[in-house]
């Protein structure tokens, strides 16, 4: 798909593949709900028949993906990260103090081999949601499909363990993971020596972004590249507060070559820091929300992926390619061209003050290009 010079990552949002994507597969659990106003899981399976047209039941593994998969497969990525914001499990209880709970039965987590992710970040709002028993129920499940994880762990220790995968073409990409209370993580979910849990970030002061970057620049040798991924902020929105873009670039400053910002339900600014790529929220990829209103203006049912061309020598970006999808009965299908152009002038109309401009293709393809 592409001539650069570098390895191509593919970055994706929040993939929620809990509650209502559950229920349509083959080994759906228990669809019980305890939110204030839904209290069956099908619920929102009916809402986005409602919307968009019936929904296939069972429906296979690959079906939420829909035709996100061929895109995929025509950039044929080096590296695969996303963030799995749901836990895989059938069994635990309801975490307290929360209105959502997301979980998906571990006989479906072939839904997540179909992207062949080379890593989930588990640090977010929804991993817990079932408590300790079903955190290592979803360690227990990545793990026996060969998915390698950041972000969560049975103890600090392995919650802020960077993950190193091997590149083709040799070098390797480097993950770290972390979260925040401001995305809705509990603060006694953080990770301790003695409690499974995230990788917790308290705040956004200088020394947080060092120590952040510090554990996975422990490892980095020449030729690889180091990925800081990050659940934070709101759910929606456009602005970035300055304390986020402070912390973004402290992080690069300290050597991390891109920063994977999620949260948001709708995709948010993109800069090019120093040369370097920052998403501060990605937006959802995989989620049950058709059918839901009160953020209409947002368009949140349109996604886009992320595929960045890095240059290994130097970390730096050298084309960010970004194809937009559209959720429709619970999977992901081509935008149109309407759709796509919305995408492309709102994208660019809020990255503009960071000094990034995006480029629209005739197919669709959005496109950053780093400056000289």
């Amino acid at each position: 798909m592409t001539t650069d010079v570098g390895p191509t990552i593919f970055l994706c949002g929040d993939v929620m593949t809990g509650r209502g994507i559950d229920q349509i597969f083959p080994h759906h659990g228990d669809p019980t709900l305890r939110e204030p106003v839904v209290n069956d899981a099908r619920t929102y399976v009916r809402l986005a028949e409602q919307a968009n047209g019936a929904i296939p039941k069972p429906a296979d593994f690959a079906w939420p993906w829909g035709e996100a998969l061929a895109v995929i497969d025509e950039f044929a990525p080096d590296f695969r990260l996303l963030n799995l914001e749901t836990s895989i499990t059938d069994r635990g209880d309801f975490a307290p103090g929360k209105s959502v709970h997301y979980r998906m039965h571990p006989d479906n987590v072939a839904c997540l081999t179909a992207v062949q992710p080379d890593v989930c970040v588990l640090a977010n709002n929804h991993v817990l949601d079932f408590g300790p028993d079903g955190l290592a129920d979803t360690l227990r499940a990545l793990s026996r499909v060969e998915t390698r994880y950041a972000g969560a762990g049975l103890d600090v220790d392995e919650a802020e363990r960077p993950v190193a995968s091997a590149l083709p073409g040799g070098g390797r990409v480097i993950t770290i993971a972390a979260g925040m209370a401001s995305s809705g993580i509990p603060r006694g979910w953080a990770a301790t020596e003695n409690r499974p849990g995230v990788a917790f970030l308290p705040d956004l002061c200088k020394r947080s972004a060092a120590k952040l970057a510090e554990r996975a620049l422990r490892l980095k040798r020449p030729g690889d590249i180091v990925v800081a991924s990050l659940h934070w902020g709101s759910n929606w929105g456009y602005q970035i507060d300055s304390s986020q873009i402070q912390f973004a670039h402290t992080v690069i400053d300290a050597g991390v070559d891109v920063f994977h910002g999620h949260s948001s339900h709708h995709p948010r600014p993109i800069e090019v820091y120093r040369g370097k790529l920052i998403l501060y929220g990605c937006g959802d990829t995989v989620n049950d929300y058709e059918g839901i209103r009160g953020y209409d203006t947002y368009r949140d049912q349109l996604r886009l992926l992320y595929f960045a061309s890095i240059d290994a020598g130097s970390g730096t970006l050298n084309t960010l390619r970004m194809t937009p999808m559209r959720a429709r009965r619970l999977r992901l299908d081509r935008a149109s061209r309407d759709d796509a152009a919305w995408l492309h002038a709102t994208l660019h109309r809020v990255s503009r003050p960071f000094g990034t401009r995006i480029d629209g293709g005739a197919d669709g393809t959005l496109t950053v290009t780093a400056a000289d």
